[in-house]
């Protein structure tokens, strides 16, 4: 009768031993979107810019500062 208790005893804690912790549930989640925003300050920003160059351009014109050579009398 010993034996028997013994070894019901022994399986018995084996066996909770083996179950202990529960399944394990692998569960997959879906790849995340990813939406890109259009930066609409750096757009605006070159053709004002650009203008800028040109107005100065204009503004400061193409001609030369030095007077008319003088000619000289003799």
């Amino acid at each position: 009768m010993n034996k028997l208790v013994a070894s019901i005893a022994a399986l018995s804690l084996s066996a909770s031993v083996a179950f202990a912790g529960g399944p394990v549930v692998v569960v997959e989640e879906g790849q995340p979107e990813v939406v890109q925003q259009q930066s609409s300050s750096s757009v605006g920003a070159l053709p004002i810019l650009i203008g800028l160059v040109l107005l100065c351009a204009v503004a400061c014109g193409g001609g030369s500062d030095d007077p008319e050579p003088q000619l000289e009398e003799q």
